[in-house]
């Protein structure tokens, strides 16, 4: 499989990036190996996860996702085939969050220990902490790095404004700047990436690995009525939020598209996004290898100008 650069630090990847959100949560450590095992045999070596996953699932405590990507990692004796993503600052328990030099001292030891590896490909700020100078939070990057902790560093959620401040930061005061950028991006999200975000990754060659790419599943086709929030846990949310006018003709715009190159509405949906020149690798999960083998398939399936052209105009 072809690789990409992933900004300006040394480490490249594949043109997708495996969700670890879904591990330990929805998906079992039996069917997250089968999974992790299959995206490996293919070539996504690119993982992604994060210290908070799955805080939410009743009787979590978050680090289940970081668990289970540690076990299948001593299983399989993969280490040094993987890019592991994960991220810091989100709220584990009360007082237990933020970007302080502190909690990021803490947390990278308590991700290495449930990753079971003694280094972090890329190191993600989960969200930006407003409460703490840039400064303190990429020094903080810096002695990671400096430790063989951490190899590149990446900013999840932060405003374009507050991403451009630190890249300055960085450039003046001799920091590590973050070399990737993880915001919401999809083919029914698109305006808040694309007016600010964008045009700023592309100037400063910021890597970009986008999460909710398949719009929490909605862009998959599974749900195209009211009836289908049924078909799982956040299925009424997905509905409210997606089934519209919009998402409706975003969906039909898919299924031309999929007819016409023989391929399923996500992995349609995903290579939209792979084929953008910003976009260096979409994050999709799947709790199943069946599931897998459509977001294989996006890395596979070349969109020609037309069909991007109409996805565009469908999803304005």
């Amino acid at each position: 499989m072809q690789t990409r650069n992933l900004g300006r630090s040394s480490l490249r990847v594949p043109p997708l990036c495996l969700g670890g959100n879904v591990f330990g949560w929805t998906a079992t450590e039996a069917a997250s190996f089968s999974v992790l095992d299959a995206a490996v045999g293919a070539g996504l070596n690119f993982i992604d996860t994060a210290d908070v996953y799955s805080v939410w699932a009743t009787g979590h405590r978050g680090g289940e996702s970081e668990t289970v990507i540690g076990n299948w990692l001593k299983r399989s004796a993969k280490r040094k085939d993987m890019v592991i993503a994960t991220k810091v600052g989100m709220e584990m328990s009360p007082g237990k969050k933020g970007l302080s030099a502190g909690h990021i001292a803490q947390s990278v030891e308590e991700s290495l220990r449930r990753l079971q590896t003694d280094y972090i490909d890329l190191y993600f700020a989960h969200q930006d902490d407003a409460s703490v100078p840039l400064e303190e939070t990429l020094g903080a990057f810096q002695e990671l790095i400096a430790q063989g902790k951490v190899r590149a560093i990446g900013a999840s959620n932060y405003t374009a404004a507050r991403l451009a401040e630190s890249l300055e930061l960085s450039r003046k005061h001799g920091l590590p700047r973050y070399e990737v950028v993880q915001p919401q991006y999809n083919l029914y999200t698109r305006s808040d990436y694309e007016t600010a975000l964008e045009p700023l990754c592309l100037e400063q060659q910021l890597g970009v690995v986008s999460y909710s790419a398949l719009a929490s599943g909605f862009l998959s086709g599974k749900y195209r009525t009211p009836a289908d929030a049924s078909k799982s846990a956040r299925g009424k949310g997905i509905v409210e939020k997606y089934l519209n006018e919009r998402g409706l003709r975003i969906l039909a715009a898919l299924d031309e598209v999929g007819r016409r190159h023989k391929a399923s509405a996500a992995s349609v949906a995903l290579a939209w996004q792979i084929a953008r020149p910003s976009i260096t690798a979409p994050i999709a999960s799947a709790t199943t290898v069946d599931q897998l083998n459509e977001l294989i398939a996006a890395t596979q399936l070349g969109l020609d100008p037309a069909a991007i052209e109409q996805l565009n105009s469908a999803s304005k």
